[in-house]
Formats: structure tokens, C-alpha cells, sequence
């Protein structure tokens, strides 16, 4: 047992997995279904739906106009604003900049940062990341950027030994996840910062895959950019950039006249979808809610309290998903199954609860239409990261399977899921 699971098992408070599913009415729609492809987007609870409806419903009008519908929509960005700067634990609310995904992100601080390269033209990218934060660098190529690449090692895992060889002078910038979206490896951006910062150079995070999972404290980190994308973590689809204000003030962007060459005005581009950043807002209060149910205060919401009650709702969350992380490791050895990336019961504190895996001899998108015929939806395919398909000898074509939970998954889904690939092998 990792030293997680025994500490949240030695704390006495279980986990509240139904009492928590019960606050998401697609779960209770569904049925029997089983949401195992949250990696691709995790469902919303009913605080998300409310505060999305409430916005169309009561003041969906433009913002900056003197008229109380106009002035409650810039009440709720402003909120929305502070929430996530809170859940973050950003310097400064204006360090949020929110948009339409995470990749729209990731290719506009790309394409200021190829202006201003000068000496420092290197780029280090991985082979691990999604492919968005990988081919929104490369193209940079063309403005004068030279790339480098820290590769995974034969565990999946990216190594911080391996990256310092490749830093130097001209090192303006490292991007790389926080976690694989396929093999569910946790990155030591920390470490790697350290060794960015300490040549000079900058570091950029794609914090994606790893938000629903864990604590995310850029401060912790000592990132400089990250992104996230809203629908991984329990909001509807919207993304955000954070980045230290000073950096973002530097950043040469498309603004229009009127708005001012500042952040987070000069990052946004035009108008975004205001019900979903309210979405995102009661996202994080609701993230915040788990915490304070935990911590047996379950009716209250005093704001002060946001951050620590996000903090302890994700050191939660971290813990009951490891023993998500084991059963399902632990079916899939009984299955027989070709594990990518970290399988070791020793280690799981070095990954979240996504594992690709394939089946000896049965094709990945058989094993999904299997698991889909018996109400189960899983995924097949390179899951957007075609070049670590390739490190790890897999055809692009075909990938491999992928499971990904969350917080509302339960170890009985995974059962079934587990009879499902038994009968697959029996066949």
C-alpha cells in the first residue's frame, strides 16, 4: 500500500464517492452506463448546470454596458476570475486570461514568444505530451526556433537527468505536461523549473490532464505558463492560461485599439463564452464544497476558506483515486494486458488513474466495442499523442485502449469493466 492510500485509509473519513456522484445528474441519467473516458472530458455537477443556466437565463447580454444584466456579467468574470486565481494560487487575478480551449492557448504565447527569440532560440518539447503541446512549438521552426527533445525513458516516465544535458544559454523555454493524457505519468516540473530557471530560460506547463487529479499550485511549481482546459475539470468546455504578469505584460499579442496592452485584456481576443467561465467558477466552488465536506463543514461557504478547502478536496481526491489507480492495475494483470507506462503497485504515486493498455492479439477498437456493448465507454486510438504511440512501438492507427477515472468513479465499475476483459481473453 503507497504511503497515500495509507495515510487517507488512517484518517478514518472515507472517501464520499456516492454522496458525491449523487451532485451529477448525467451519472444519474445514464443509468447503468460507465464514464471511463474522462480524459476526454469529465462529466458536470448540477452547481455547474445551475450557474450555465442561470447566465443564459438572467443576464445573457454583452459585458461593459451600464444596464444590471451587463454589469452582473462582469461580476461574474471578475468572480470566475479570483476562483480560478484562488484555485491556482496565482499572484494576481490578472494572471487568468480564459478563451476557448487549452491548445488556442498554448499557439498564442507560442506565437509571441517565436517574436521574440533573439539569442535564446532553443526549445525543448517531449515525447510524451499531447501532440498540442508539442506541434504549436515546432512550427516555429520557421521563425527561427531550434528544438530539442527530452524523451521518455523505457518506464514511460520522463527523467529529470535527462533533461539537463540538453539546456544551455540559448535554452529560451521548456514545455511539458504536468501529466501524460495517455500514460497518466506525473512530470517533476518542479525539478525540471529548477533547472530551466537556472539557465535562464522559461518554463511552460500543460496542466490538462493532471487538473482533475491533484493539486495545481503555480507558485509550488514555479511555472511561468500554464493551461488548462475547463471540461477536464468537472466545468463545461472552456480553457484558461495562467502566466506571471510580468511575462504576459511582455507577450506582443493581437489586441484591438480600445483594449489596453495589459494582461489579461491583451491575452483575450475577442469575446468568449461567459456562461461557461460561470460554469467554471461553480466548478472550483463546487471542488471547494468536497473539501469542506470532508473537513465536516459541508454548510459552509465562507470565501476566505476557497483555497484550503480546494487544497484538502484535491489531497482527497489524489488519495482515492490511487486505489482506483490499484484495482485497475491489478485487473489488468489478470487480464494479461500489455501495461504502458508506470505498473508497479510501489509506484503509484507517480502517476493518476489513466493507463493505455492492449490486450495480446485483440485489436484496441475490439476491446472498446466490447466494453461499449456492455455500457462501458472507453476509448481507442493514439489519444492525440501520435509521437509517443510511435516511442512505444505502437502503430498510429491503432494506439492502444485507454481507461481514465476521476473522483466519481467507483471500484464496482471497475469490476465490470474487469469481466468484460476477461471474456475478451476467454474467447
Amino acid at each position: 500500500m503507497s504511503a497515500a492510500i495509507a495515510s487517507h485509509a488512517a484518517s478514518g473519513v472515507p472517501f464520499p464517492a456516492a454522496a458525491l456522484r449523487a451532485q451529477f445528474p448525467a451519472l444519474q441519467r445514464a443509468g447503468s452506463f460507465i464514464f471511463f473516458d474522462n480524459a476526454a472530458g469529465a462529466q458536470v455537477p448540477q452547481r455547474v448546470l445551475d450557474a450555465v443556466n442561470e447566465h443564459l437565463l438572467e443576464h445573457n447580454v454583452q459585458r461593459g454596458g451600464r444596464y444590471p444584466q451587463s454589469i452582473a456579467v462582469d461580476a461574474t468574470i471578475r468572480r470566475a476570475r479570483e476562483s480560478v486565481a484562488t484555485f491556482l494560487n496565482a499572484r494576481r487575478p490578472e494572471e487568468i486570461a480564459f478563451g476557448m480551449n487549452a491548445t488556442s492557448f498554448i499557439r498564442l504565447v507560442s506565437l509571441a514568444i517565436g517574436q521574440t527569440l533573439g539569442q535564446r532560440n532553443e526549445i525543448i518539447v517531449t515525447d510524451l505530451d499531447h501532440e498540442a503541446n508539442i506541434a504549436t512549438w515546432l512550427v516555429l521552426e520557421r521563425m527561427g526556433a531550434k528544438f530539442l527533445w527530452w524523451r521518455i525513458r523505457e518506464d514511460g516516465c520522463l527523467h529529470t537527468q535527462d533533461l539537463k544535458p540538453l539546456l544551455s544559454s540559448r535554452t529560451r523555454l521548456l514545455a511539458c505536461a504536468l501529466a501524460s493524457n495517455a500514460l497518466g505519468s506525473i512530470v517533476d516540473v518542479r525539478a525540471a523549473a529548477d533547472l530551466v530557471h537556472a539557465v535562464g530560460g522559461e518554463i511552460f506547463l500543460d496542466g490538462v490532464h493532471y487538473g482533475p487529479h491533484g493539486l495545481t499550485d503555480v507558485q509550488a511549481l514555479d511555472c511561468d505558463y500554464l493551461v488548462c482546459s475547463g471540461y477536464k475539470i468537472f466545468a463545461p468546455h472552456m480553457g484558461f492560461l495562467w502566466g506571471r504578469y510580468e511575462l504576459l505584460a511582455q507577450l506582443p499579442t493581437f489586441r484591438e485599439d480600445f483594449i489596453p496592452d495589459e494582461p489579461p485584456g491583451k491575452i483575450e481576443a475577442g469575446t468568449f463564452i461567459y456562461e461557461n467561465v460561470a460554469g467554471m467558477a461553480a466548478a472550483v466552488d463546487y471542488l471547494a464544497g468536497v473539501g469542506r465536506q470532508l473537513a465536516g463543514r459541508a454548510g459552509s461557504s465562507e470565501a476566505r476558506d476557497l483555497r484550503e478547502d480546494t487544497r484538502s478536496a484535491m489531497a482527497a481526491i489524489r488519495d482515492y483515486e490511487q486505489t482506483l489507480s490499484l484495482e485497475l492495475l491489478r485487473l489488468l494483470r489478470d487480464c494479461g494486458a500489455q501495461i504502458y507506462g508506470i505498473r508497479e503497485d510501489a509506484q503509484l504515486s507517480g502517476r493518476v488513474p489513466t493507463v493505455c493498455f492492449n490486450l495480446p492479439g485483440i485489436a484496441p477498437a475490439a476491446v472498446t466495442e466490447a466494453a461499449a456493448a456492455a455500457g462501458i465507454g472507453i476509448r481507442d486510438g493514439h489519444m492525440y499523442s501520435p509521437r509517443l504511440m510511435r516511442r512505444l512501438g505502437l502503430p498510429v492507427e491503432s494506439g492502444a485502449v485507454r481507461v481514465s477515472l476521476v473522483h466519481y468513479n467507483t471500484p464496482a465499475e471497475l469490476q465490470r469493466l474487469g469481466a468484460v476483459l476477461q471474456g475478451l481473453r476467454e474467447r
